[in-house]
């Protein structure tokens, strides 16, 4: 059976809009919409288990200063030209969390923030090879990554 029906049939729709309808389309469309909701099912994620569901406003009001803030600076850098030069770098970041919803959500936070980018999640070794902009301190980077988000993620994903 189809995991996904109303994606199924989205997608024959979907099909049909853009190819027209003829009964080959038609079919076509079905073994498309079918394996590739066959295809979603295997990619669905586990639940997450929200602990501390109450944090969730802390985490996003924190990213939310912290974006505008980077905005700010990464705007200033631009400003600036290059009367000051900047030092950009890479960093990799030893994480301690694991969990697929944390570590999702820690790739959104850092790379929506500008001037940092998550380039490269090594399973293996449980780090993160993260790009920065304006890169003056590597250890502030890494306490900021590790204390202002990783360990709230974790407190509300434990």
């Amino acid at each position: 059976m189809l995991p996904y029906p109303l994606l199924a049939l989205s997608l024959i729709l979907m099909w049909l809009l853009l190819n027209g309808f003829t009964f080959g389309q038609l079919i076509l469309g079905i073994i498309v919409a079918v394996f590739a909701s066959w295809g979603m099912a295997s990619l669905r994620p586990e639940k997450p288990r929200l602990r501390k569901w109450y944090l969730l406003p802390k985490l996003f009001l924190r990213v939310v200063f912290d974006v505008l803030k980077s905005n700010a600076q990464v705007a200033w850098i631009i400003l600036r030209g290059r009367s000051r030069k900047t030092t950009p770098g890479f960093v990799v970041l030893d994480l301690r969390v694991r969990d697929q919803i944390p570590l999702a959500l820690l790739a959104v936070i850092l790379t929506s923030t500008p001037g940092s980018a998550w380039l490269e999640y090594d399973s293996n070794d449980n780090t993160v090879l993260l790009h920065v902009l304006d890169l003056e301190n590597e250890a502030q980077w890494r306490d900021t990554v590790a204390n202002r988000y990783e360990s709230l993620l974790m407190e509300i994903f434990a």
